[in-house]
């Protein structure tokens, strides 16, 4: 077989692929511009106290990840409940802050602690989890 067909079968395909990228219609960018009606990033709730009440999902096949790598809360008493529906043991720690919950599987724990503004990093301490992939950014603002 030649080339040239298939050259010119990769043109058309590029061609095809730029086109529909750059198609869209008003409707796509109205959307864009709107935010959404509620931020899956992260999962914040009003405790009953007034501090934030974020929710955390441990994968439920059992493999090492939280359904969420970044969350956001404002300062101040903040609560992030993990929820485990998996066999696998897993927790929810606040590195540098003293603050782990209890191990659990098949239920859910929480862990609060209070935060001034800046980054935190969770994670879960179960050997092994964390360079499994089991960790994330806690956004305070």
């Amino acid at each position: 077989m030649s080339r040239r067909p298939l050259l010119l079968l990769f043109t058309v395909l590029a061609l095809a692929l730029a086109v529909s990228a750059c198609g869209g219609d008003d409707d796509d960018d109205a959307a864009a511009e709107e935010p959404a009606a509620e931020d899956t990033t992260t999962h914040e709730e009003t405790g009953e106290d007034g501090g934030a009440h974020l929710t955390l999902t441990a994968d439920p096949s059992g493999a090492f990840a939280f359904d969420e790598t970044e969350l956001t809360a404002a300062a101040g008493e903040v609560t992030i409940e993990l929820v485990n529906d998996s066999g696998i043991p897993h927790n929810v720690e606040i590195e540098g802050q003293d603050a782990v919950s209890e191990t659990i599987s098949e239920g859910s724990t929480e862990v609060t602690v209070t935060l001034e503004p800046g980054e935190y990093v969770y994670f879960c301490n179960i050997p092994g989890h964390r360079q499994g992939g089991m960790e994330g950014t806690l956004t305070v603002e």
